[in-house]
């Protein structure tokens, strides 16, 4: 895989927006700002603040909708994009976008309540009885395979 991911602490810097997208798919977007802080020379100094985009999806949307606000420590670990898009001038813009898979209040600068969502039941939660019918039905000792999927001949040794 080669996707950069990320892990930084910083503040909220813009309201969380949460924005439906139909099939009951949510998108929350909000601005994260991270200032490293160093000491040198026997003082602290703070280095360049850099801002970052966060977008989250589902159920991680709807949470940070309803948990995070602007001005609050938090913690994101996502996979870093570059959104590359043209401008009505025919130049390019480029932003980085972090697409959040944990988000977190940062428990060094304050503390949190955390509450436990109930799991929404879905349709396509529901077992289906043919589904498990078709699911039971396969045969549990198939053939060994190799690194390709190809099966193996049993005088084959499984590399």
């Amino acid at each position: 895989m080669n996707d950069t991911h990320i892990s930084f602490c910083g503040w909220v810097g813009s309201d969380v927006t949460l924005t439906e997208i139909g099939n009951g798919a949510s998108v929350a977007s909000f601005r994260v700002g991270s200032t490293p802080r160093r000491f040198r020379n026997g003082s602290w100094e703070d280095g360049t603040t850099a801002w970052y985009t966060v977008k989250a999806w589902r159920a991680l949307a709807e949470h940070v909708h309803d948990s995070v606000r602007q001005g609050d420590a938090v913690m994101v670990q996502g996979r870093l994009e570059a959104d590359v898009w043209d401008k009505g001038d025919g130049t390019k813009s480029v932003r980085y976008v972090v697409v959040a898979t944990a988000i977190g209040h940062d428990l060094n600068r304050g503390t949190s309540s955390f509450t436990k969502t109930a799991r929404k039941e879905d349709a396509a939660d529901r077992e289906d009885p043919r589904v498990r019918e078709v699911i039971h039905s396969y045969d549990e000792s198939g053939p060994r395979l190799n690194h390709n999927g190809e099966e193996l001949t049993p005088a084959e040794p499984a590399a």
